[in-house]
Order: C-alpha cells, then sequence, then structure tokens
C-alpha cells in the first residue's frame, strides 16, 4: 500500500510494543491513524506523540473481548467517511502452563480465545462487506511464527495464532480478485512485556521498531506471509514439515519443554 496519498489505518493492540512502533512508523501527514487500546492514559500519550509526526489520529480505549461493543464501534467505522484503509488486526495476550508446569488455567484460555481469535474475526467480519463494496482495502492479521508448530510451553496461544494464520490464508484466497489484500503477519520474538512474560528460550529477538519497518514493508509489498526473522523461520517452518516426534525430540533439546 502507497502511502503518498491520505490514508486511514486503524491498529488494534495500539499500546502494545508492535502496535505502538508501527503507529509511530506510520504517523506522518497525511494519514489518520485509529488506534485502540485498553489503557487509556498510554493510548493518549501515544496520540500524542503520533500527531507531533503530522498524523490526524482518533482513539478508542476499550476491551476488544466485549464483542457487541466492538461490533457498534466497527458499524461507525464501516462508513465511507472512516472505513480505513488497512486494518491491522494486532491486539492478542500470550499465556503458558505456569511456573510448577501445573497447566493453563480455563479462565485465562477463555479470555485468550475471546481477544486473539474472536475479536480479530469480528473485526475483519464487520469492515469487510464496506470494503468489498468499495473494492479495495488490506487487512493485516498479526499470527506468529508458533502457528507453523505447537509449543508445548504455551499451546492455546500457538493454537490461537495457527487460527489466525489459517484464517488470512483463506480470506486472501477468497478476496483476491476483488481487489483486498490480506496478510498474515508471522513474528518470532519481539521485544515487549508479553515477550519477556514468556518462559522459554527467546533466540533472534528483536526490537519492535524493527519489526514494525520489517513489516510495513512486506504490506507495501502485499506479502501473503510476513515472516521474520528468517532464522528462526525456516526453522520453524521444518518443524512443521518433519515428522512429529522428531520435532517434539528438536524442542526439548533446545529448551522448549517443562
Amino acid at each position: 500500500m502507497s502511502l503518498t496519498e491520505t490514508t486511514t489505518i486503524l491498529i488494534t493492540g495500539a499500546t502494545g510494543a508492535i502496535g505502538s512502533a508501527l503507529a509511530k512508523h506510520y504517523a506522518k501527514a497525511g494519514t489518520h491513524l485509529i488506534l485502540q487500546g485498553r489503557n487509556n492514559v498510554a493510548l493518549g500519550a501515544l496520540a500524542e506523540g503520533c500527531k507531533g509526526q503530522g498524523a490526524q489520529v482518533s482513539t478508542r480505549a476499550m476491551d476488544l473481548r466485549d464483542i457487541a461493543a466492538l461490533q457498534q464501534w466497527l458499524a461507525v467505522l464501516g462508513t465511507d467517511q472512516q472505513l480505513p484503509d488497512l486494518v491491522i488486526a494486532n491486539a492478542g495476550m500470550n499465556i503458558n502452563n505456569g511456573a510448577a508446569n501445573e497447566g493453563e488455567r480455563w479462565e485465562a484460555i477463555d479470555a485468550l480465545l475471546d481477544l486473539n481469535i474472536k475479536s480479530a474475526f469480528a473485526l475483519v467480519n464487520a469492515l469487510l462487506p464496506a470494503m468489498r463494496q468499495r473494492g479495495s482495502g488490506q487487512i493485516a492479521l498479526v499470527s506468529s511464527l508458533a502457528a507453523f508448530y505447537g509449543l508445548p510451553i504455551t499451546p492455546s496461544y500457538c493454537a490461537s495464532k495457527a487460527a489466525l494464520k489459517s484464517y488470512g490464508e483463506a480470506l486472501r484466497g477468497w478476496l483476491a480478485d476483488e481487489g483486498i489484500k490480506v496478510n498474515v503477519i508471522m513474528p518470532g520474538y519481539v521485544k515487549s512485556a508479553m515477550c519477556d512474560g514468556m518462559p522459554g528460550p527467546k533466540p533472534f529477538l528483536w526490537s519492535p521498531e524493527k519489526a514494525a519497518r520489517y513489516i510495513a514493508k512486506g504490506l507495501e509489498k502485499n506479502q501473503a506471509r510476513i515472516t521474520f526473522p528468517f532464522p528462526l523461520n525456516f526453522g520453524t517452518w521444518w518443524l512443521a514439515v518433519l515428522p512429529a516426534a522428531f520435532s517434539q525430540w528438536i524442542l526439548r533439546l533446545i529448551g522448549y519443554h517443562d
């Protein structure tokens, strides 16, 4: 997507590491940023910084797990005046099996599925009809390299990111002839509070700013999968194609176990 003309970009999870880096990357004159987050103070500070770079900014502080409220907001955004050109579904959370390997709590699993999957699906479902009617638009779903093969320490997170990967790939095939681009973003480890709280090794760690630049470049090229960094992408892809017993042995060897 070229940003040489006035462009409206919606970013969910904008106060997270990747979300805020993307907002700052795109913040410039001629860009209208619609930023969503749960932390109103952090959202306001991010908005002011982006305005200082010349962008027009709108914010929405809300919990995307409230699907009814999300749909009401998106009904307004789906109008001709506010329909985004680019939607980056970035909001997400991670959980794990716990310090004592006790396993994931159902309440945490339920919250994760609502945010990582249902809110992203609801976002696309609400805005897609207007994009199809207009005949243009771009939707980017933030999945993860963990979507290639489930890690033993974060089963629900990996499953949710695999769902986004499959959903995005299916949408891309469906909408390719309608002028709508769909991209699946599959990061490896990016420095953030969520990443810091995840157990296990974190090889090839990227800064949020580096990740944002790479993502934006991939979106401009309309890459089907925007995967990074290469060594980790290559390794996780092989985990998906090797015999499962061998892949599980590799994961244990490098420290992904209890």
